[in-house]
C-alpha cells in the first residue's frame, strides 16, 4: 500500500521528515547555490506564499516577469534576478510573495530540486505555502491547447503511486493532490473563457519516447496498433494528459504537508499523432495558458480581483 500523504500541519509550516537535519550545523542546498549559514533564508523567503515550478528556466523567468506585472509591483520586472545564478542547474526568481523555479525534465531532475526547495521553505519558516507545477504535456482525447488540472497523478500502469528505490527496497508513496485546490483552479478558469480547462488524471512516465508509446524515437519495439490500444486504455482509466514529473511532485509535496496542484497545457492529442507540429507562435501562446490560470488564482487569493494583463 502507498504511504499516504499527510494533511498540512496546523501551524502551516512546511514539514521535513528527516531527523538527521536537526543534527547538522549547516545545510548546504548545493543545486540551488543557497545555504543556512551563507544566506539568511527567513529574511529572503519567509514571506513566500506561492511557489510555481516548471521545466524551462526561460519560461519560469517569463512567469516571474508576468507575475510582477499582475501584482502591480514597482518597476517593469524585466531585470528580475536569478537567485540561483551561482548554479547552472536551476533558475529561481521571485515576484512579491511568488517564487518561480525551474526543475528541468523528468523525475530525477524535479526530485533533486524539490528536496532542496522544501528544505529551503522549512528553513525560511514559510507558512501556508501553495505549490503548483505548470508545464506542457501530451493530451489524450482532448483538443490541443486544453489546460488539464490534475486530480490524481498516476504511473504508467494507471496506478496512483510513486515508486522510489531506497537502499535497494522499493518504497511506494501516495500521489494525492489537493482536491480543494484543483476545484478552486477550475473555478478560476471560468474567468478565462478563451481556452478549455478540465480536471483529469495525469500519467507520469520515465521517458518521452517509448515510455509514452511514441513511434518516432530511436528505438521502438511495438506496433502502431499496440500503441493506440495502450493509449485508449489510459483514456478509459481517466488519463487526460501525459508528462514526466507529476508523481514525484505529488508524493514529495504531500508528505511534506504542502498543498499542491499540477496544471499543464496539452500541445497535441496523442491519439492523433506523436510529433508536435504546431508553430512556435502557437506553442508560445499555449504555454502561457497555465500561467494565466495561476495568475488568476493568486490575484483572487490576494484580493486583487480578475487578471488584468495577458501574458507576453
Amino acid at each position: 500500500m502507498p504511504i499516504s500523504s499527510l494533511s498540512p500541519p496546523r501551524s502551516g509550516l512546511v514539514l521535513v521528515k528527516n531527523p538527521h537535519l536537526d543534527l547538522m550545523e549547516e545545510d548546504i542546498l548545493y543545486h540551488l547555490d543557497l545555504g543556512t549559514k551563507t544566506h539568511n533564508l527567513p529574511a529572503m523567503f519567509g514571506d513566500i506564499k506561492f511557489v510555481c515550478v516548471g521545466g524551462s528556466p526561460n519560461r519560469m523567468r517569463a512567469f516571474a516577469q508576468f507575475m510582477h506585472r499582475e501584482l502591480g509591483l514597482a518597476g517593469d520586472g524585466e531585470d528580475v534576478a536569478d537567485i540561483c545564478a551561482g548554479s547552472d542547474r536551476y533558475a529561481m526568481y521571485r515576484a512579491g510573495p511568488v517564487l518561480s523555479i525551474s526543475h528541468g525534465m523528468g523525475i530525477p531532475s524535479i526530485s533533486i530540486m524539490l528536496h532542496e526547495l522544501i528544505k529551503l521553505l522549512h528553513h525560511a519558516k514559510c507558512r501556508d505555502v501553495t505549490i503548483i507545477r505548470i508545464g506542457t504535456s501530451g493530451g489524450l482525447g482532448i483538443k490541443a491547447g486544453s489546460v488539464v488540472i490534475t486530480d490524481t497523478a498516476v504511473d504508467s500502469s494507471f496506478q496512483p503511486r510513486f515508486e522510489q528505490v531506497v537502499l535497494g527496497d522499493v518504497v511506494v508513496r501516495s500521489t494525492e493532490l489537493d482536491k480543494d485546490l484543483a476545484e478552486e483552479l477550475l473555478a478560476c478558469s471560468r474567468e478565462i473563457p478563451d481556452f478549455p480547462t478540465l480536471i483529469g488524471h495525469t500519467m507520469c512516465t520515465y521517458d518521452f519516447y517509448e515510455g509514452q508509446g511514441r513511434l518516432d524515437g530511436a528505438l521502438c519495439s511495438f506496433s502502431s496498433e499496440k500503441k493506440l490500444e495502450y493509449l485508449r486504455r489510459a483514456y478509459d482509466a481517466g488519463v487526460r494528459n501525459i508528462e514526466m514529473e507529476s508523481t514525484a511532485f505529488a508524493a514529495l509535496c504531500g508528505l511534506c504537508g504542502l498543498k499542491a496542484a499540477v496544471v499543464c497545457v496539452t500541445l497535441l492529442d496523442r491519439l492523433e499523432g506523436d510529433q508536435i507540429r504546431a508553430s512556435h507562435e502557437v506553442l508560445w501562446e499555449y504555454q502561457q495558458r497555465p500561467q494565466r490560470l495561476i495568475a488568476a488564482l493568486i490575484r483572487k487569493r490576494l484580493g486583487l480581483g480578475p487578471a488584468l494583463l495577458p501574458a507576453d
